[in-house]
C-alpha cells in the first residue's frame, strides 16, 4: 500500500454530484480537471470511467480521495437496508415519537417523518441503567435470546442497538452484540455507544438507526469501489471525505457511514478554506451554488465552523458536521408569481433535464439561468457546447407571466429577469445571515469564497450587500470539492455525555476520558498511514447553563486544572454573549459532552498557478450589452484562460470560465493572484 502524506506523486481527488462526476489531478505541481457522466444507478461506475480517462499513469496514484453521495441519496430517496432496532423496555417508541417540534407549527395536518425503522421491527430488551452509569436491573440476557431468534426469521439486513444511557456504561449494548453473534444473527450491529455516545434519546438512537440502514448500502458501494479501482491498477488507499470536513479511512465510512451525509459540501468547504488561506484570509463565509441549492458556511481562523445539529431530508443527524446552511436557489430554480402575487424563486428547479429555457432542451419555465441570459451576463453556448440553439424569443415567452406581475407589460423582460435575480439574491443573502450574523459574526470581517457553476454570478451582489470587502474566485471553482478532497486532513472525532454540574466536574475524570479518546485516535491515524510527527489532537467541552436544553462547544487549551477549568467556564460565558447577545456569569453551568478530534495532517499540493504575461486588454473576447441594477452598460467580455498573472481591471465586466462566469459590477475592480483566483474587491453600498 501507498504512503499518502507525500505530497510528491499524482494526486486524484473525485467527487461524484448528480449529474457530473468532478475528477481534479495534481501532477508536478499542474492541476488537471476532467468531468464525466454520473452514474445514479451505479455511482462506481461514473468514478471508474473518470478515473480511465485521467491523462496519468494509474500505477503512480498515490493518493485517492473521495466525495460521495451514496448515503445522502439513500437518506433522500428512503432506500436503505432492512434494519432492526434493540432498546430499552419501554423505550420502543422513542424513535417515533421525536421531539416536541412539529414540522410546521401552523399546519395542524403536518405529518412527521417515517422513521426509519418501523414498529414492527423495534423490539424491546429488559435493562436499565441510571444517569450516571449506575445500573439498576441487570441485562436480561434470556429475553435478547429470544429477540435474536426474532430477528433471525425477520429477513432484516442490518441491527440498531441503542439502550437508555449506554453513553455512561455501554457494557450492556456491547453484551447484546455478542449475544446476536452468538445465535447466528446474520446482519451488521451498530451500538449508540460507539456511533453517538451522547445525550439526547430521539437524536442519539434515530442516528444509530439510520448509521444502521446505511452500513449494507456503504459497503456494497465502496467494496464494489475498491475493488474496481484496484482492478485499474490504482494502489493507492481510498480515503472518503467525512461531513465533519476531514478524510476518513474507506474502513471507517463502511463502519460509520452517517458520518458521510454531507461528504461533498464538506470537501467544498475544505477546498475554499485551503484557497483562501493561501491568500492570508483565514476569516471567509463560503458559498456553493449549482444548480438546484445553494449551500453556504463560514470558516473562522482557518478553520471550518462544525455543528452536531443537522438534519438530513426529515431527519437531524447529530454528528460532527461542518455547519452548513442551505436554500434552494440554483442556476435551475424557477421563477413564478405566487396566489398572492408576489415573485418567488425556487425551491423548485429545472433540473439538468430540460433544465432553463435558454439550454433548449424543452424548459417552457424562466429559471435563474435565463434571467442572467435575458440581462446578457451569460452566453450558453460559452458553457453548453450540445445547447441546441439559443432562442430569446422562448425565454422572452417564458418571462411574460413575471413581467405582467412585475411591471404590469409582459414584454419587460429584462425588468422582470432583474426581479427574479433579485428574489433570488435575497433568499441566498437571508442564508448568507444566517451563518454570519445570527451567529455572532459581522460579515464585514470576512472574505466570501464563491463557486459551484453559479455561485460567481450571484457573488459579488452579494458582497456588496453585506459589505463584504472581497470576493474570491477560485480557478477550479466550478470542481473545488474534488479540489478539496486533494488538501484535506484525515481526521476522527471522539465524544462521549458526562453531564455534571461545573463545581462537580472531576478533572481526573476528564483527563481519563481525552486519554482514551487519543489512544483510539492515535490508532486509527496510523492505520491510515499518519506518523507521529503529523498528528494533531483538539479537545473541547460542550457547555450550557443548568436548565437550558441546548449547549456550546468551547476548546480547552491547557493542562486540565483548576485555572484552565475557570478559564473554560469564561470562553463559555463569552461563547453565550457572542451566540445569542447575553450571558449569566453569575449562573451556574453544567458540562454536557467531552469531546476530541483527532488530526491527521496532510501535506498539500503546490497549487501555484504557471505565470502568465501579457496585457488584460488581451484576454477581451469580446463586448455585449449587459443589464445591472442602475441600467444596461457595453460591457467588455474576458476569456478567464487567457488574463495574465496579477491582471486587473475595474468593473463592469463579465470573465467567463470553463465552469463558471464571473460578473463585475461597476464600481467594483478585479485583479487575478499568483494561483490563478479572481479577486473582486466590492464597494459595499449595497447593489
Amino acid at each position: 500500500m501507498t504512503d499518502d502524506h507525500a505530497p510528491a506523486g499524482t494526486r486524484v481527488g473525485v467527487d461524484v454530484g448528480g449529474t457530473f462526476t468532478d475528477l481534479v489531478t495534481v501532477r508536478d505541481g499542474h492541476v488537471h480537471v476532467d468531468k464525466t457522466p454520473s452514474t445514479p444507478d451505479s455511482p462506481d461506475e461514473g468514478v471508474v470511467t473518470g478515473l480511465r480517462g485521467l491523462d496519468a499513469p494509474l500505477a503512480e496514484v498515490d493518493f485517492l480521495g473521495h466525495g460521495t453521495t451514496v448515503a445522502t441519496n439513500a437518506v433522500l430517496e428512503g432506500e436503505w437496508a432492512d434494519t432492526a432496532l434493540l432498546t430499552t423496555e419501554g423505550f420502543r417508541d422513542a424513535v417515533e415519537i421525536g421531539r416536541q417540534t412539529r414540522p410546521d407549527i401552523y399546519d395542524f395536518e403536518a405529518t412527521k417523518p417515517d422513521p426509519v425503522v418501523p414498529r414492527d421491527r423495534r423490539f424491546e430488551v429488559p435493562e436499565r441503567v441510571d444517569e450516571r452509569g449506575e445500573v439498576l436491573r441487570e441485562l436480561d440476557e434470556a429475553a435478547v435470546r429470544d429477540r435474536a431468534d426474532d430477528l433471525r426469521t425477520s429477513g432484516i439486513d442490518s441491527v440498531a442497538v441503542s439502550l437508555l444511557f449506554s453513553f455512561e456504561h455501554p457494557a450492556h449494548e456491547r453484551r447484546v452484540r455478542e449475544i446476536l453473534r452468538e445465535e447466528g444473527v446474520d446482519a451488521s450491529v451498530s451500538l449508540s455507544s460507539d456511533v453517538l455516545p451522547e445525550i439526547r434519546e430521539y437524536e442519539r438512537t434515530l442516528t444509530t438507526a439510520m448509521n444502521a440502514a446505511l452500513k449494507p448500502v456503504m459497503d456494497a458501494y465502496l467494496g464494489s469501489l475498491a475493488d474496481a479501482v484496484g482492478d485499474l491498477g490504482v494502489d493507492a488507499p481510498l480515503r472518503v471525505m467525512g461531513s465533519n470536513g476531514g478524510l476518513m479511512a474507506a474502513e471507517a465510512s463502511r463502519e460509520r457511514p452517517v458520518n458521510t451525509l454531507l461528504s461533498g459540501p464538506a470537501a467544498g468547504v475544505r477546498g475554499a478554506t485551503h484557497v483562501a488561506g493561501r491568500r492570508g484570509v483565514d476569516d471567509l463565509i463560503t458559498m456553493d451554488m449549482g444548480g438546484t441549492s445553494c449551500d453556504v458556511s463560514l470558516v473562522r481562523d482557518g478553520d471550518p465552523l462544525v455543528t452536531t445539529d443537522t438534519e438530513v431530508g426529515d431527519y437531524p443527524v447529530s454528528v460532527p458536521t461542518v455547519d452548513i446552511h442551505t436554500v434552494g436557489a440554483g442556476g435551475g430554480s424557477v421563477g413564478y408569481v405566487d396566489t398572492g402575487g408576489a415573485l418567488r424563486v425556487g425551491p423548485r428547479s429545472a433540473g439538468a433535464d430540460p433544465g432553463p429555457v435558454c439550454y433548449g432542451r424543452g424548459g417552457t419555465e424562466p429559471t435563474v439561468t435565463d434571467a442572467h441570459l435575458v440581462l446578457g451576463r451569460i452566453d450558453p453556448s460559452a458553457f453548453l457546447p450540445d445547447a441546441l440553439g439559443r432562442d430569446d424569443d422562448r425565454v422572452r415567452d417564458a418571462f411574460a407571466p413575471l413581467a405582467e406581475a412585475v411591471a404590469g407589460d409582459p414584454d419587460a423582460t429584462e425588468a422582470a429577469a432583474r426581479g427574479l435575480l433579485d428574489v433570488a439574491n435575497a433568499n441566498m443573502r437571508r442564508a448568507l445571515r444566517v451563518v454570519s450574523v445570527e451567529r455572532g459574526y459581522d460579515p464585514r470581517e470576512f472574505a466570501l469564497v464563491a463557486f459551484g457553476g453559479a455561485g460567481p454570478l450571484h457573488a459579488t451582489a452579494l458582497a456588496d450587500g453585506l459589505d463584504v470587502p472581497e470576493v474570491i474566485v477560485p480557478r477550479a471553482a466550478g470542481v473545488l470539492s474534488a479540489l478539496g478532497l486533494l488538501i484535506s486532513d484525515v481526521v476522527y472525532d471522539y465524544s462521549t455525555s458526562m453531564v455534571r454540574r461545573w463545581d462537580d466536574v472531576d478533572p481526573a475524570a476528564l483527563r481519563d476520558a481525552y486519554e482514551s479518546f487519543e489512544a483510539e485516535g492515535r490508532a486509527e491515524l496510523r492505520d491510515a498511514g499518519r506518523e507521529a510527527d503529523e498528528l494533531a489532537f483538539e479537545r473541547t467541552l460542550d457547555l450550557r447553563y443548568a436548565g437550558q436544553s441546548f449547549d456550546l462547544s468551547v476548546p480547552v487549551e491547557g493542562d486540565l486544572d483548576p485555572d484552565e477549568l475557570a478559564a473554560v467556564e469564561e470562553r463559555f460565558h463569552a461563547a453565550h454573549e457572542r451566540r445569542y447577545g447575553h450571558a449569566s456569569p453569575g449562573e451556574p453551568v453544567e458540562l454536557v459532552t467531552v469531546r476530541l478530534r483527532a488530526r491527521g495532517l496532510v501535506e498539500p499540493p503546490d497549487l501555484t498557478a504557471e505565470e502568465r504575461d501579457g496585457d488584460p486588454d488581451d484576454a477581451i473576447a469580446g463586448d455585449r450589452r449587459v443589464g445591472f441594477a442602475d441600467g444596461d452598460r457595453d460591457t467588455p467580455v474576458y476569456d478567464r484562460t487567457r488574463l495574465p498573472t496579477d491582471a486587473a481591471f475595474d468593473g463592469p465586466a463579465v470573465v467567463e470560465g470553463s465552469e463558471s462566469t464571473v460578473v463585475v459590477h461597476p464600481g467594483q475592480r478585479a485583479r487575478v493572484d499568483g494561483d490563478a483566483n479572481l479577486v473582486v474587491e466590492t464597494r459595499g453600498d449595497g447593489e
